[in-house]
């Protein structure tokens, strides 16, 4: 099936499409081209909220002497390059706590369960960015944002079970 179906299945159905992937045989690359998919839409859900902080609309994080462009390299670094490097560690250390409950699953596993999650709610962090973009910081931006982090956990959760099931 096509990805964007995937992505639709995995909201209603975490575990029989991650069941799917895990079926079409170990490939670290289609699961490192999800990751970089991810990480890239998470930099682009940024561009409102960078755009917003360098007009001057929330106070910067970053030295009051950076432009938007210096905003942008920087977050494309955190997002692009560094990211995708902690969701390794992360995606590691998760195996190895479902080791500790009895799982029986591999490391590349665990490391397409939470990728996959990334790819599946990607449209929950652009939509988030929309959120901080256009409203701003508030209440909005939180319930947004729980939301997405519940979801995000459920998905991955869930995901991560059916990956160390070891069936």
């Amino acid at each position: 099936m096509s990805v964007s179906t995937d992505i639709v299945r995995t909201w209603r159905r975490p575990r029989s499409v991650i069941r799917d992937l895990l079926d079409q045989g170990r490939r670290e690359d289609r699961a490192i081209v999800f990751l970089m998919i991810s990480c890239f839409l998470i930099f682009v859900a940024q561009w409102p909220r960078l755009r917003r902080v360098s007009e001057g609309y929330e106070t910067s994080p970053f030295p009051p002497e950076m432009n938007f462009e210096g905003m942008m390299t920087y977050t494309f670094f955190g997002t692009v390059i560094v990211l995708p490097l902690m969701m390794y560690g992360i995606a590691a250390f998760s195996h190895l706590v479902a080791k500790l409950f009895g799982g029986k699953g591999s490391w590349f596993g665990a490391r397409l369960a939470l990728f996959w999650t990334l790819l599946a709610t990607s449209p929950l962090f652009l939509f988030y960015g929309l959120v901080r973009g256009l409203i701003g910081p508030g209440t909005q931006a939180q319930v947004v944002g729980w939301i997405g982090a519940l979801i995000f956990v459920y998905i991955w959760v869930q995901s991560l079970r059916e990956a160390e099931s070891g069936t």
